[in-house]
């Protein structure tokens, strides 16, 4: 509903940027932040795709060691890593739209 079946927003780093997931860095001649998101985002995406982060976190096996490793092995903040799986679960949503298939779970590019 939001990209009007994916016209008017076609690609997912615009997209994550729309729903605030994309991290932005502050830098200014020699000062350099670390990365935020910017609060500037369509709230009721953001909300759902956090509560479709932690659903995948707590069933997708994939999503679960990402997780648990980025958190326990590398002391990464929580947030920080439920905001890296809603970034991939919409690269994983574009990338089915358009491809126009199905999600595979041990999908190989084939190399021509």
């Amino acid at each position: 509903v939001t990209t009007n079946e994916f016209k008017d927003i076609n690609d997912p780093k615009k997209f994550a940027c729309y729903s605030g997931v994309a991290p932005f860095t502050d830098e200014s001649g020699r000062v350099v932040k670390k990365a935020r998101v910017s609060h500037m985002a369509n709230k009721k995406v953001k909300t759902l795709l956090h509560l479709a982060a932690i659903v995948a976190i707590q069933h997708n096996s994939d999503l679960k060691r990402f997780y648990e490793r980025k958190v326990e092995q590398q002391k990464k903040n929580k947030m920080s890593v439920i905001n890296a799986v809603r970034n991939k679960l919409i690269l994983r949503i574009f990338a089915c739209v358009n491809q126009n298939r199905p999600y595979e779970k041990n999908y190989q590019t084939s190399i021509a």
